[in-house]
C-alpha cells in the first residue's frame, strides 16, 4: 500500500508498505528497524517477536521519544509487561498493533509534531 505525505517535511515519514518490508521516504527497508522523525536505525537487533529482550526496550527508552509505537509484523502481539514496564514508568506510552496500522499512526502523529518511536518488525 502507498501512503501519501500531508506536506513535504525534512521528517522521517511512510510512504508505503507491503509484505516484507516498509517505505521511509521511498527508502525500501526489509529489515527490523526504529524510525523517528530525525533518524532511523537500521537493523534493530531483533530478527522475531520472541526474541525480544529487555534490552530491546531499554535502547527505545534511550531514544527518549514522548511514545513507541511497537509493530509486531502481520499479526497484533502483545509482548510480556514487564519488557514495557520501564518505558511505561518513565512516562512514555506505549502502544502495540501490527506493522502496517503502526506506520499509519507513526505518520499521523509525526504531523502533528510529536517525538514518536516505530519500532518495527518487518519478518514475522
Amino acid at each position: 500500500m502507498k501512503l501519501h505525505l500531508s506536506s513535504l517535511t525534512e521528517q522521517n515519514m511512510f510512504t508505503g508498505y507491503g509484505a516484507g518490508y516498509v517505505l521511509v521516504n521511498r527508502i525500501r527497508h526489509e529489515q527490523n528497524l526504529i524510525v523517528l522523525p530525525d533518524r532511523i536505525i537500521e537493523n534493530w537487533g531483533t530478527t522475531t517477536f520472541e526474541q525480544l529482550t529487555a534490552e530491546h526496550f531499554d535502547f527505545l527508552l534511550s531514544l527518549q521519544p514522548e511514545m513507541v509505537l511497537l509493530g509486531t509484523g502481520a499479526r497484533l502481539r502483545f509482548p510480556h509487561p514487564r519488557l514495557t514496564q520501564p518505558l511505561i514508568r518513565s512516562g512514555i506510552g506505549v502502544e502495540v498493533m501490527d506493522t502496517s496500522a503502526a506506520c499509519r499512526t507513526y505518520n499521523i502523529l509525526t504531523d502533528e509534531g510529536r517525538r514518536v518511536a516505530a519500532a518495527l518488525l518487518i519478518q514475522d
